[in-house]
């Protein structure tokens, strides 16, 4: 395929699975909201607001997770129901876009609801250049990381409803008991180490130390880049190895 093709096969992905849907049923933004905006208020309420800008950053984290764990769905139903990667597979279209693609289509599908946050995030003064570029390459890295992780486990769903089961776990393990809406001192010591497993907790690090919710530091800032590139590097390589681009 040439450069012209790719991009024309992406935008056409994102028009498929991002824009027209967008379109035809934007309750389906509400929905994406729900989880995010539900944590944000319960956790305004029970720490009477003291807790509210980390709502609104872990909000977006979870937005950006929600984003990358549906892909899963969307990919299990164009795969099996529709048997649409059986005809990408069939055409000049490498794996590589087909997967961007979708990708992309999710990130075009959020951006509205990511608005919102946006939007709280300016209100409440937490916006500056540094948190807006820390912010920013973070969600990207979060999009990204997802997004892979999904792919690989669609290729091994039989099954749309399997779909149904995984997502919400991921989204329990990576964004509810690791400390994305909370500050990772309120956990206990040994609560702290457990949730240094999770990615999302170097990515909510990043973002909380850039807004001045957490301590700052050259050194632990470094640490949580890194680790967060790893992992999604990670999960990358683990998406080229063992996903099931073909039908066994």
């Amino acid at each position: 395929m040439t450069a012209r093709h790719r991009l024309r096969s992406l935008f056409t992905l994102v028009q498929l699975n991002g824009i027209i849907p967008i379109r035809s049923q934007p309750l389906y933004l509400v929905n994406l909201l729900a989880s995010p905006l539900s944590f944000l208020f319960f956790i305004t309420i029970v720490s009477r607001g003291a807790y509210l800008a980390y709502g609104i950053t872990g909000g977006m984290i979870l937005t950006m997770l929600s984003v990358g764990t549906g892909l899963q769905s969307d990919l299990t139903h164009y795969r099996h129901d529709l048997k649409f990667q059986d005809i990408v597979v069939a055409s000049p279209v490498e794996a590589p876009v087909y997967v961007a693609g979708m990708a992309l289509s999710e990130l075009v599908y959020s951006l509205p609801a990511l608005a919102v946050f946006v939007l709280m995030f300016i209100a409440e003064g937490l916006a500056t250049v540094s948190s807006a570029v820390v912010l920013a390459g973070t969600l990207v890295l979060v999009w990204a990381f997802a997004s892979a992780l999904a792919f690989t486990l669609a290729t091994y769903f039989q099954d749309v409803r399997e779909t149904f089961l995984f997502s919400p776990l991921i989204s329990l393990v990576l964004t509810v008991l690791p400390p994305v809406y909370y500050p990772l001192s309120a956990l206990p010591g040994w609560a702290q180490v457990i949730a240094h497993f999770s990615p999302t907790t170097y990515a909510a690090g990043l973002v909380q130390g850039s807004v001045g919710l957490a301590p700052f530091s050259v050194s632990a800032a470094l640490l949580d880049w890194g680790v967060l590139a790893a992992f999604t590097a990670g999960l990358f390589v683990l998406a080229a190895l063992k996903a099931r681009w073909k039908e066994p």
